[in-house]
């Protein structure tokens, strides 16, 4: 890196550091460009993207379909209050409910708002089909779950970190161990309305539950007769291998939660996706959103869909995920303590005492791989799902040679 580039990297991590809020601690690279899985500083270094935004660049960056819906878009209208009907937003509904199998579509722009758009239907579906006594309906969540950063759902996060000063919270949760099935029927009471969980629990670290979870909790719901709703804001759209991760197990929900890469990594889009009779616990000023179900948002997420469909991203991500999870299981060091993921989301936990996880992050950015720890345990692998098999190789092999460096390092220590 030259010296005029490290200079503009420098002030730029300046200039954020002094007018920004410090709520992120970014790595010191500062991203000028995108293209496919790759991403660009601004001294023109080229790295692989091993984390596609949390699964918001699942198409990769700039995906030109994508970019030339949103500029088609933009020739014809930007914004339309929901107060009119705007021409594609109910092909956009009507693509997104066939796409998953479920009736209707509630269209948000980020996935914190779809989630609390689920939370405001089982509530009202508890009340108004379950006579639930007001103010009293439960949710029952999972231990170690992310669904956003409102502070009715950082309530219920059994992350300290997450909650720390933003109380008082919500109250109406209640919180059962991820991945057993017996535990979460066992708290189902009379107030019960809905059970709430993500299929695959990405912030935790990527935390795949037995197999059998997802269809045990289709027929606890069913039998109890409450309401199932998935958060698949990073599961969806390919990430695991199918288009999303409750087809594994053929257990449809009564409600999906979507988000991330339904904006193609181009806009916040997110939406709500149930059951008509969940759905129509929602009438006119109930609820609603300036910018959610806007004519941009539904021209880039129907092309999102398609472009899913016509590239068969799930059945690419299905392969190329067991050579990214073969690579990293072949790995032979005594740090790794485990290996976990499905389609191209994987983790490598690591032992913290012989390794810092964050000084592995950073060789890799050195190295020309980005990605990023979670918990101080885990590194995530979540590329693109258009991403080569060579790149993915590559990124394998330089954290293999960045976890030997840091390990050494460590060790050198006194």
């Amino acid at each position: 890196m030259s010296l005029q580039s490290f200079m503009t990297t420098q002030g730029v991590i300046a200039r954020e550091s002094r007018f920004g809020a410090k709520n992120y601690a970014s790595l010191p690279v500062v991203l000028a460009r995108g293209s496919g899985a790759h991403l660009f500083d601004t001294g023109g270094k080229r790295y692989i993207d091993m984390m596609s935004a949390y699964s918001a660049a699942s198409f990769g960056h700039l995906h030109p379909r994508l970019v030339q819906a949103l500029k088609n878009q933009l020739e014809r209208l930007d914004i339309a209050s929901r107060a009119f009907y705007s021409d594609n937003l109910g092909l956009f509904c009507e693509e997104l409910a066939a796409l998953t199998g479920l009736d209707a579509c509630l269209p948000m722009n980020t996935g914190a708002e779809a989630v609390e758009t689920a939370i405001k239907a089982a509530r009202r579906h508890g009340y108004d089909r379950f006579s639930i006594p007001e103010g009293q309906a439960e949710i029952i969540v999972a231990e170690g779950n992310f669904h956003g950063r409102t502070t009715t759902l950082i309530g219920f996060s059994s992350e300290p970190s997450y909650r720390r000063g933003f109380g008082p919270f919500a109250p109406g949760f209640v919180t059962v161990p991820f991945g057993d099935a017996s535990a979460l029927e066992a708290s189902i009471g009379p107030n019960t309305a809905a059970v709430l969980i993500e299929p695959i629990q990405g912030e935790a670290g990527i935390i795949v539950p037995p197999k059998g979870y997802l269809a045990s909790l289709r027929r606890i719901c069913d039998r109890h007769g409450i309401l199932l709703i998935f958060d698949e804001v990073q599961s969806g759209f390919g990430r695991t291998g199918k288009n999303f991760c409750f087809e594994h197990e053929d257990a449809l929900p009564d409600g999906l939660i979507l988000g991330k890469a339904l904006g193609g990594g181009l806009l916040p889009v997110s939406a709500f996706v149930a059951r008509r009779a969940v759905m129509d616990v929602f009438d006119p000023g109930s609820h609603g959103s300036t910018f959610g179900g806007n004519p941009l948002a539904a021209a880039v997420g129907r092309e999102a869909i398609q472009v899913l469909k016509d590239e068969d991203l799930a059945l690419r991500s299905h392969v190329l995920g067991k050579t990214l999870l073969g690579a990293l299981s072949a790995i032979p060091h005594p740090a790794i303590v485990a290996v976990r993921g499905k389609g191209l989301w994987a983790a490598v936990e690591l032992d913290a005492s012989r390794v810092c996880v964050k000084e592995i992050c950073i060789a890799m950015m050195r190295r020309g791989v980005l990605t990023r720890e979670t918990h101080d345990t885990v590194i995530r692998f979540a590329p693109p799902l258009i991403i080569d098999e060579a790149d993915l190789l590559t990124a394998v092999e330089v954290f293999h040679d960045a976890l030997a460096e840091t390990a050494a390092s460590l060790a050198s220590r006194p």
